[in-house]
């Protein structure tokens, strides 16, 4: 429809030419219209901003605030200063943001057994041999064929997870005072969402399948290079095609936290030119930025709760970590390593679905690897895979974090404030795991180890005359 409209809005400026004074009229009456728009925008991002504001304010977690008598007061030894911001953790809110993370190891694995209950269904009975054969006769050909394919299946299984994402997603981030979204907006974010997601999962196996019947019994290592093209390419258009869909991003208005902020870009060969903030409020009461880019380019991205519930201080600390994953090349690397990870997960793949389509092809009526109603049965391989290789993936990532956290404080020279920002984490994250613990489930280093470094490099740098 909207292609029709422009098509015949083009027709009609070839036959009718405007006149400059059409033109000018036109420039006046649609001028207030824009106006109109651009304060409904406005008021709509205050609206926002004071319902997460109000959220946050009423939230059960708080901390126990401090003066500058208890600052001066903190002891220089790294252990002891830990201690004494861990100290200002009431034990009820220790409590409940423990109940909280620890929620989400639950939640990790419900996701995984009904994705397993789905595919169990969708191979048992013949039934995903009869959706391909469907697809068959629909699609007229091998790869409109799997598209179809893949789009049911990835849409029935968004449709079965739904009620378990929605209560992960809104019910339970609304009970534990961290949300600010309806509940028809927060459906609406979540069907934009899915979509993305199935258009590029379709189109990824599609690409899969056909590198399966091409490849034959190398599928396998060229599905890990075709995984990692893909993978590349979302990240570096996420920033600008997909994240917009959620957030409206705009420059922060100028002043002496931006130029700070930018003089660190400058300091440290970051290529920003411009420090971007974004109405994370729309969402949630939770904090956060990052710096991210490919290809020599790289963005300053700031959410509106970090910039209006922290200090400056924390945000040139919290900024200076992001600059960190920049400059480190931590995306690169990640990419890298995550490459050698999907080329041991597509080879286990392999292995592991040949073996199962011998002793079941009778029963499931997929006899190939090839087969793209086979699909069920490698999205489980690959879901049990990661499951057990979680350890491994986060200790990358948490590897990664913390050097960004030893950039950062270098950068930004503020080991008080990251410390500060770290506590405001705990609402969120539990604050004192154990090593086993922190070790499977962790993608960042726990509060009190990110703590504790930010004292040591303190400890150390007043050690060396230095100190901030």
């Amino acid at each position: 429809m909207r292609k029709g409209l422009l098509a015949a809005a083009l027709s009609m400026s070839v036959l009718v030419p405007a006149t400059a004074a059409d033109t000018a009229t036109a420039e006046a009456a649609s001028a207030p219209t824009r106006a109109q728009t651009q304060t409904q925008a406005q008021t709509q991002a205050q609206t926002q901003a004071q319902t997460a504001d109000a959220i946050a304010k009423a939230s059960w977690f708080k901390v126990t605030p401090v003066d500058e008598a208890w600052i001066r007061a903190l002891p220089m030894d790294a252990t002891a200063a830990t201690q004494a911001y861990m100290d200002r953790i009431p034990a009820p809110v220790l409590q409940r943001s423990n109940a909280y993370y620890e929620g989400g190891y639950w939640l990790q694995l419900w996701h995984l057994l009904l994705g397993l209950a789905v595919a169990a269904v969708w191979m048992s009975g013949r039934r995903s041999a009869r959706v391909r054969d469907w697809a068959t006769r629909v699609g007229r050909g091998p790869l409109r064929r799997d598209f179809l394919f893949s789009a049911v299946y990835l849409g029935i299984g968004a449709l079965v997870s739904l009620p378990l994402t929605a209560y992960e997603e809104w019910w339970r981030e609304h009970a534990y005072g961290m949300a600010t979204q309806t509940a028809p907006a927060w459906l609406i974010d979540w069907l934009v969402a899915s979509t993305i997601n199935l258009l590029i999962g379709a189109v990824a196996f599609v690409g899969l399948y056909a590198l399966m019947r091409r490849a034959r019994q190398n599928w396998w290592a060229w599905g890990a290079v075709g995984a990692m093209v893909l993978l590349t390419l979302v990240i570096a258009i996420s920033p600008v095609v997909f994240e917009p869909m959620f957030n409206t991003y705009k420059p922060v208005e100028d002043g002496p936290l931006k130029q700070s902020l930018l003089r660190m870009a400058q300091a440290t060969g970051v290529p920003a030119h411009d420090v971007l903030v974004f109405d994370a409020s729309r969402q949630t009461t939770k904090v956060s930025a990052n710096v991210s880019g490919l290809f020599g380019s790289a963005a300053i991205r700031l959410n509106d709760n970090l910039l209006r519930r922290t200090t400056d201080a924390e945000v040139r600390a919290v900024t200076g970590h992001e600059m960190g994953h920049y400059v480190l090349n931590h995306i690169p690397k990640m990419l890298m390593m995550l490459g050698m990870v999907l080329l041991v997960g597509f080879l286990v793949a392999k292995v592991v679905m040949n073996a199962s389509l011998r002793r079941t092809s009778a029963a499931s009526g997929v006899e190939d690897v090839a087969d793209i109603a086979g699909l069920p049965l490698l999205i489980a391989i690959f879901s049990i895979f990661f499951a057990l290789a979680t350890p491994i993936t986060n200790t990358m990532i948490r590897v990664q974090e913390a050097e960004a956290d030893q950039f950062g404080l270098a950068l930004s020279r503020e080991p008080l404030a990251f410390a500060e920002g770290q506590l405001r984490l705990v609402e969120y994250r539990k604050a004192d795991p154990g090593r086993l613990e922190e070790f499977w489930f962790y993608s960042h280093p726990s509060t009190r180890s990110r703590i504790f470094a930010a004292m040591r490099w303190r400890e150390a740098m007043n050690a060396a005359g230095a100190q901030p």
